[in-house]
């Protein structure tokens, strides 16, 4: 990942770029189909890993653990689990740990979760848990040689008492031993590229990944933003005006913004990104395309003949 000196230097020919692409646990058969549809798709393009989600309280535990379990069991790929701090005991969160890396899983996603009453809850570590997701990255890095990832907040986290807090309660994630960030997604480049220079003057220098949102429903989108601390830019509800009717011209609207996004952090030098894919592929797909990522023919997720 380049330094605070250097992610703003043009680009010195081709660098292709890396992804890594986020999906959520179905909650029903159908979501299912559409979910590994979304996978056998996108595999092809051998993402550096894809995470799974999981619920506040650990909601989707089950459903996140046998996602990642299947995908180590059935494709190629390399899955990120999500975990989190929220409703649940040390003992049981270790627990989750061990089955994973049994499941032959070695990365995670550590996070410290929402509030078990909601966003704008006050968050309550549970007694016997752990309190901060510096505190699970630690624990984690315990029990196996796991990969961990972390969040990080562009725009703070809605809770933070200032930037200043937020970089700090980064930090103590990285001193636990996170081995990379994963940012909130964003809209406004510049705003990523001015929290990466403060990130890298507080000495932290793991990758800071951007996550990049394809708008696949502009008034959702903009509500998961309020809810998230994240802005939403005038010019990009400009885009999507008048196409609440219109999902086709919506597709491609989206498609052209999130590939501008990416092709502009390219060419400051950024190489990394996260797509929170919604567990759709076509934007993930047209986007990666249009920046010169390509199917990599017989490394695709393969289906096992017992499956």
């Amino acid at each position: 990942m380049p330094d605070a000196n250097s992610h703003r230097a043009s680009r010195d020919g081709f660098r292709p770029i890396r992804v890594s692409i986020e999906f959520f646990p179905p909650k029903t058969d159908e979501m299912e189909k559409i979910l590994w549809s979304s996978i056998e798709r996108l595999a092809p393009l051998q993402p550096k890993f894809v995470s799974v989600t999981y619920g506040a309280g650990g909601s989707t535990r089950e459903r996140t653990h046998n996602t990642v379990a299947r995908m180590v069991k059935e494709t190629s790929l390399k899955p990120a689990a999500h975990l989190t701090c929220v409703n649940a005991t040390k003992e049981e969160i270790d627990e989750v740990v061990q089955s994973y890396w049994d499941a032959g899983v070695r990365h995670i996603v550590a996070l410290r979760g929402d509030p078990a009453d909601g966003v704008g809850a006050t968050y309550k570590p549970h007694p016997g848990g752990y309190a901060q997701s510096c505190d699970l990255v630690a624990g984690i890095k315990k029990i196996g040689d796991f990969k961990v990832a972390v969040s990080a907040y562009p725009e703070m986290h809605p809770e933070a008492a200032s930037m200043d807090a937020d970089i700090d309660a980064l930090k103590a994630k990285v001193d636990a031993g996170a081995d990379q960030a994963i940012t909130q997604f964003f809209f406004e480049n510049d705003i990523y590229l001015r929290y990466l220079d403060k990130v890298r003057a507080a000495g932290i220098t793991i990758p800071i990944i951007p996550g990049i949102l394809p708008v696949q429903n502009f008034k959702q989108a903009a509500n998961f933003a309020r809810r998230t601390g994240a802005s939403v830019p005038y010019w990009l509800a400009a885009r999507f005006e008048g196409l609440e009717n219109d999902p086709d011209t919506r597709r491609l609207v989206a498609a052209a913004v999130a590939a501008e996004q990416v092709v502009d952090l390219v060419d400051q030098g950024i190489n990394d990104f996260h797509f929170y894919s919604m567990n759709r592929s076509d934007l993930v797909y047209a986007i990666c395309h249009i920046l010169g990522l390509r199917s990599q023919g017989t490394k695709v997720a393969e289906r096992k003949a017992a499956a």
